[in-house]
This record gives structure tokens, C-alpha cells and sequence, in this order.
């Protein structure tokens, strides 16, 4: 079963040894808003998770209805221009770490909650999600990495379309847009969610955490560097006992 290892404000972090599973679940009721310190939290949170070698697969998910309407902005308003440049570094975290991150994602997925999920390696949805980056009707834009990761998942036309104008759309379009790899009724989320980390369990781990470095690296690659770089890991994994 699940043991709860720290609780936070905010979110707290549990672990399911049977599962090989790790959670960071955001708990900050009805709208589960992300304060600015809750983000250093998180990744932290993360890298620790990365490191507990009873840990296969990690997930970001939600309690409640909603899984966050997005960052306190009188937290931010606080902070100054320069800390506030910095704001993709905790996001990108489960990009850079070396385990398969899953989002499960329900109701609202607003600003940095949409963009935590987007660092993520699989995001499920349901299909009563809304996600959107509405930034834009206070006057900013997204700030940590959400503009320029989902131009690169969705297009440049769409990503203006859904910027620009503070847009929602639903879990289905997201879906059919490429964002999420599934789409569920909100009863099936965690049993879904559940089916992935297994399968995700069953594959070598050195390979899995392989690709997704190779795929995340070559994303800023041009091609034949990102080819040489798929080749290199390649030859070196065909000598590992996995």
C-alpha cells in the first residue's frame, strides 16, 4: 500500500513499494494553487523520488475535482524580475530526471500546472479536463517553459490560437491535438493511470531511462547530431546485463 513519506503545503508525496510507484500529489483544496515556494518543493520532491530505488515510475497528480487552476499571482507579484526569469528551472524537473513521469490530469489545468504536466512524459486526461495557459488576461505569458513546449507538441498556429486568446480546450482536444496520451472518464483516471505505471514497470529501466534522455536531448539537437546521439546510447546499452 501506499505510505505517505512527507507531507507538504500544498502537495504531499507518497510511495507504493508494491507498485514501484512514487506520487506527488497536489493537495491544496478546491483549486490546488501552486505557491511559488510549493515549485522548488516539488522538484525537489522529485529528484528525491528519482533517487528511492523502490521507485520504478513517478506521477504528478491531483486530490479534488481539479488538478490546479494554475500559480498564486500574489505570490508572484512579490518576486522580483530577476528571480522571476528563473521560474523554468524547478518546472523542467521531470524532464531532466531519469524516470518515467506521468501526469493524471482532471478538471482545471491551468498556467504552471499545465506546464508541470508538459515537462512530464505522459500526460492522461479526462475528458472532463479544461487546460489552457491564460496568462495573457493578466497581462503576462507563460514563464516557465509552457509557450515553447507546447509549440513544439501541438504547432505554432494552434499554440497561438489557444496563447494568445487565454483559451481553454478540453481533455478530448487535447487528445486529438498530441498533448495527452489518453483520454479517460474521470472514474477510469486512476486505473489507467495505474495500467501505464505497470507496463512502464515491465520494460528494462536502463533502456526506458535511456530513450527518454536521447528524445529529450535531440529535441534541441539538429538531426544528424540527434541520430549520432541515438546511436551512441545504442552501443552502449547493448553491453548492459539488461
Amino acid at each position: 500500500l501506499s505510505v505517505i513519506i512527507n507531507e507538504f503545503d500544498g502537495f504531499r508525496v507518497e510511495v507504493n513499494n508494491e507498485e514501484n510507484r512514487g506520487d506527488i500529489i497536489l493537495s491544496r483544496p478546491p483549486l490546488n494553487v501552486i505557491q511559488y515556494s510549493q515549485r522548488i518543493q516539488m522538484a525537489e520532491s522529485m529528484r528525491d523520488l528519482d533517487k528511492n530505488e523502490n521507485v520504478r515510475v513517478i506521477v504528478l497528480r491531483a486530490d479534488g475535482n481539479d488538478f490546479s487552476s494554475g500559480g498564486n499571482i500574489e505570490g508572484f507579484l512579490k518576486e522580483t524580475p530577476e528571480t522571476l526569469t528563473m521560474l523554468a528551472q524547478n518546472v523542467m524537473t521531470p524532464e531532466k530526471i531519469r524516470k518515467p513521469v506521468i501526469a493524471a490530469i482532471q478538471g482545471y489545468c491551468f498556467g504552471v500546472g499545465l506546464e508541470f504536466s508538459l515537462a512530464c512524459d505522459f500526460r492522461i486526461v479526462t475528458k472532463c479536463a479544461q487546460l489552457s495557459l491564460p496568462e495573457m488576461k493578466i497581462g503576462m505569458i507563460p514563464g516557465s517553459g509552457g509557450s515553447v513546449r507546447l509549440a513544439r507538441m501541438i504547432g505554432l498556429s494552434r499554440v497561438k490560437d489557444m496563447i494568445m486568446r487565454g483559451k481553454r480546450i478540453s481533455g478530448e482536444e487535447a487528445y486529438n491535438y498530441g498533448l495527452a496520451s489518453e483520454v479517460v472518464e474521470i472514474k477510469e483516471l486512476e486505473s489507467t493511470t495505474k495500467k501505464l505505471v505497470k507496463e512502464l514497470c515491465l520494460v528494462s529501466p536502463l533502456a526506458q531511462r535511456a530513450i527518454k534522455t536521447v528524445l529529450n536531448a535531440s529535441q534541441d539537437a539538429p538531426l544528424h547530431i540527434a541520430i549520432e546521439l541515438e546511436g551512441e546510447t545504442y552501443g552502449r546499452l547493448r553491453s548492459s546485463s539488461d
